[in-house]
This record gives structure tokens, sequence and C-alpha cells, in this order.
């Protein structure tokens, strides 16, 4: 099979797949449609391994169909392309396969496993596009799919807590289209390829940055992900852990780390954005009492720090952000996991109302700290490297007060994750009777925990990947032009 088929069926199986499983549920078979899921998403991730390997050869291939005098379906296969395809996708795997045991809603389940793989094929379809027009379709396909997943359970708060994540998103990409606009109107081209290495505009960069933001939730932008903590907590991993806010990061890094230029003035600006998303809300996650608001201002904290490190525009901060979103996906995929094993022992989201766990939950209370201890940075776990390399890609750029205070940020998240571990786990037992996950969801949870330690283990192999991305070894490239 040669790499476009290979790019193509990644992106199709779970885009065009998707539309197999309302079919299913038509014809009153819902149960399968979970299977079918997992299935067409997984069938995504094993494609994803056969690219690796022409990843790390460092070749980048480029295939443009033109639809349009300016408009084309142009898709851009190099390391950075590979890197987030396979770690979207191996956590997605794991959720999927998470949700078999944890949705059971009957004539539910086909809506839910039908958004999901299709969010999934939207983040594929985003990952290889190089066109801006259709980063924009994918990108809006995604916030169609939160919309939906968010407010699944269909109550009216969470259905407006749903409208709230897609107003603000979808308010946010209208902005980055006009911002694209603009970029059309002075290079004449909505493709990257040709936009690599020229300055973009002050205008258009403030309305680019501000759908970057609001997708990947930076503060002040970010009130609708702790409000997404109401959907099921499969969803709210793949929203932080594995798609949505991911999204936001690997625009980001596509149009700007190795492609259009940031006038420097704004270099020093974003890099305080994101310094003061990550700080404010660490110590927003030290205050939350509810499991799942806290760790979703974890999360906002953590992407603030991988764009601490995308940002700073240097060769270890670069690295060590595409490193992070790996080891931040895998450890907060896991925690949200451990959240709804814990919400559904114990029927509660509040912390203050738990306690004792350990006694009743040891593998989920095994698997939280070691996911909690890798958000926090400690090594040998594989957040530690990748913060290590964000902070030394600050220093390496000059922004040594910025590096400070990031380390200051990271010992907020330590307390507040050992907190919650306390509070969670530890002390006399609360609240009503606790009881283990089914062994399916302890399965998946144990899985990433595992994977958390061999990735910190074996961190020279996706730096391998994540050096390549920044464009040190580049091969060949090759390019097609589709007729």
């Amino acid at each position: 099979m040669d790499m476009q088929t290979t790019v193509l069926l990644v992106i199709g199986v779970p885009l065009l797949g998707s539309l197999l499983i309302p079919l299913l549920g038509w014809f009153k078979l819902p149960k399968v449609t979970g299977y079918v899921c997992v299935a067409l998403i997984g069938a995504a991730h094993v494609l994803s391994w056969t690219l690796l390997g022409p990843a790390l050869g460092g070749i980048t291939t480029h295939w443009s169909k033109p639809l349009y005098e300016w408009a084309s379906f142009s898709l851009t296969f190099d390391a950075l392309a590979a890197f987030m395809a396979f770690t979207a996708s191996l956590i997605a795997t794991l959720i999927a396969i998470y949700s078999l045991g944890y949705i059971e809603h009957g004539e539910d389940e086909p809506e839910y496993y039908f958004v999901v793989t299709l969010f999934l094929g939207a983040m594929m379809g985003l990952v290889f596009s190089s066109n801006l027009l259709f980063l924009y379709l994918f990108w809006e396909i995604s916030a169609l799919a939160c919309w939906r997943l968010i407010g699944y359970f269909r109550e009216p708060d969470y259905i407006w807590k749903a409208d709230k994540a897609f107003l603000v998103t979808f308010g946010g990409a209208v902005f980055m289209l006009l911002g694209f606009a603009l970029v059309f109107a002075q290079y004449g081209t909505f493709e990257l390829a040709e936009l690599r290495g020229q300055e973009i505009g002050p205008v258009a960069l403030l309305l680019i940055l501000l759908g970057v933001f609001s997708k990947s939730a930076t503060v002040p932008l970010h009130t609708w992900l702790p409000d997404a903590g109401v959907a099921p907590s499969t969803i709210t991993s793949l929203l932080h852990a594995a798609i949505l806010v991911k999204i936001g990061l690997y625009g980001f890094a596509r149009m700007f780390a190795n492609g259009m230029v940031i006038p420097p003035a704004w270099e020093t600006g974003i890099l305080i954005a994101a310094l003061v998303s990550a700080f404010v809300s660490a110590c927003a996650a030290l205050r939350e009492t509810n499991i799942k608001r806290m760790l979703a201002y974890s999360t906002v904290s953590q992407i603030g720090y991988t764009f601490l490190g995308l940002a700073a525009f240097t060769h270890f901060g670069y690295i060590g952000a595409l490193l992070y979103i790996m080891a931040h996906g895998l450890a907060k995929g896991g925690l949200f996991l451990c959240a709804g094993i814990i919400e559904h022992g114990t029927h509660t989201k509040d912390m203050t109302k738990m306690g004792g766990l350990i006694q009743k939950m040891p593998i989920t209370a095994f698997c939280y700290i070691v996911c909690a201890l890798s958000i926090a940075g400690i090594p040998p776990m594989a957040g530690f490297f990748s913060k290590y390399f964000v902070i030394s890609g600050l220093v390496e750029g000059g922004h040594t007060y910025i590096a400070g205070l990031a380390i200051l940020t990271a010992v907020v998240t330590l307390l507040y994750m050992l907190k919650s571990f306390h509070v969670i786990f530890m002390g006399a037992p609360r609240g009503e009777s606790h009881h283990e996950g089914s062994p399916v969801m302890v399965g998946v949870v144990a899985v990433l925990a595992v994977l958390t330690v061999i990735v910190g283990a074996l961190m020279h192999l996706p730096f391998e990947l994540a050096r390549v991305a920044d464009g040190e070894r580049l091969v060949q490239v090759f390019t097609f032009l589709w007729r």
C-alpha cells in the first residue's frame, strides 16, 4: 500500500465509516455499534503505525488536487502529522474500548458511537490537511461533534453547557476564518506549503489566535471546558486528552512553528498569555472540589504549558511541546477514565464526599497516582521529560523569567495532584458504598498508566520522531499532483 492510500484510509475509515453506525442503530443493533466504533478507530490507529517508519526517515509527502482556481484539497504527510495521528488514534482507541463497559443507554448508543468515530475522523482530516480552508472544515466538524457529545445526557443544564462550548469554539473559528481570508488577500493562496516563511500581518494573526485559543481553552476563553465535565467521562477524556483541545495546539504548530512567521513583537505576548493561562488555571485546580472540574482546569494549565514550548520557537521547546502532547494525552486520558470509575462507584463527583477509596479501588488508585505524577512532571514518567524540554526551550530562547514561573506552575500542579489523591483515596471511607470498575474499564486505565511509564522509559523513541518533526533530518521531499 502506498503512502497516499494509507493517509487517505487513516482519514476515510473513521470519517466515512462512522456513517455505518447509525444504520446499525436503525436495524435495531445498538449493542453492535460499540464494537464497530472500536474497529474503525482501531483500524485508523493500526494504519498510523505504518506511517511511523517513513516519518522517522524524514520523508515529507504532499498531495494536492485542485478543486477551484483558489481552492485545492491538499494533504501533507510529515513527522508532525504522523506524530499527532498516532497519538490521537491510540488514545481514542483505548477510550472507545473503555466505552464498551461505560456507555449503557440502549437506543442512545448508536448516536454516541457515531459522533465519537466522526470526531476522530475529523481530527485525522485536520492533522493531514495543508490547505487552510480544509483545515477550517475539519476544525468545525470537530466543534459539531463536541457540541453533541457534551449534551449527550440531554438535561437542560447540560444542553446549555454544550451550547456554550459550541458558541465559544465556533465564534473563535469564525474569527480564524476571517484571519485566513486576510492571509489570502495578502498572499493569494490558502496553501500552507506556499505560505511557509511568509510573515503574517498583525490583524490576521490576532484573528487566527482567537480561533486557536478558543479551541484550546486558553484563559480567558477557557470557561467552556470545565463546564464540559457534565459529559460522560469518556467524552471528557476525548476532549481533554485525545482530540479537541489538541486541535488548537496542532493548528498552532502546523501554521506557525514550521510555517508562517509571527512578527517578533508578538512572540513574547503569546508566551505571557500561555504562562498566565497555565498558572491561573493551576491555582483554580488547587481550589476545586469537583473531580472532573479539577481535571479540566488542569487541562487548561497543561495546554498553556504546551503553548509555552511551541511559542518559544526554539528546537527544545518544539520537541518538548510535542512530547507533552503525547505525555499529557496518555496521563490525562487515564485520569479522566479513573474519574469515570470513581463516579460510577461513588455516585458523586464531589471529592469531599469521597475518601479511603484505595481500599475498594486499589487498581484505580495506583493508575491515578501514576498518571497524576506524570502530569506533575515527576521522573521517570513521560511528563517529566517533556516538561524538562519545554523549560529548556524557554531558556534556550532567552526567556529565563518565564521558565522560572513555568517551574512554579509545575510545583502548583504537583500540589493539586497530590491533594486530590489524598482526598479521594486516603483516610477513612466516606459516603456511599464503593466498588471497583468493570474489568474493561479498569483494564483500559491500567494500559494508559503502563504506557505512561513505558513512554517515559523509552522516551528516546518519541523524542526522535519529535526531532524529525522539527525538520533537522529532512531526507527527501516528494510532491504529487492528483489528476
